[in-house]
């Protein structure tokens, strides 16, 4: 069963490519989030490129496990968790001030959080852009983001 101990927290919405899976757990551990949930409709988390691109991130995680995120969320809120979904239409992340006990949805490639899991958001967050590109890659995107929770 899925603990925390109030550390952050690492809810990831039918991530697709194993790549930017194996990206987001490295950039994961990188930053000190030991505690990662994938959603099951998202790629095997033990699939080879997964591993690959994870540099043997899988052996630092605290817990990592791949269950239906609904329930997750509603676990962590009852234990007045913050669930913080990162949105192209959501509040700057420079303005964004971290909550004390936060995990952070980052949702599939080419369509964000699904809208059963938006329904669940507290927040919404999006990184600020200058240039004229559409979106961030999901695995660059939780770097910037997590860089600037774990700051707070």
């Amino acid at each position: 069963s899925f603990t925390c101990n109030n550390d952050p927290v690492l809810l990831l919405d039918n991530i697709s490519d194993p790549g930017n899976l194996g990206t987001i757990l490295r950039t994961a551990e990188w930053f000190g989030v030991k505690h990662v949930v994938l959603s099951t409709e998202s790629v095997d988390a033990y699939n080879s490129k997964v591993l690959r691109s994870a540099m043997g991130a899988h052996f630092h995680l605290h817990q990592f496990i791949q269950q239906d995120l609904i329930s997750t969320i509603s676990k962590l809120k009852k234990d007045s968790y913050r669930i913080v979904g990162a949105e192209m239409d959501g509040s700057s992340l420079d303005k964004f001030s971290t909550p004390e006990k936060w995990a952070l949805v980052l949702g599939n490639e080419a369509h964000g959080i699904s809208s059963e899991i938006q329904s669940q958001l507290d927040e919404k967050i999006t990184i600020p852009k200058t240039g004229n590109i559409e979106s961030l890659n999901v695995g660059v995107a939780s770097g910037v983001i997590l860089e600037a929770f774990m700051k707070k």
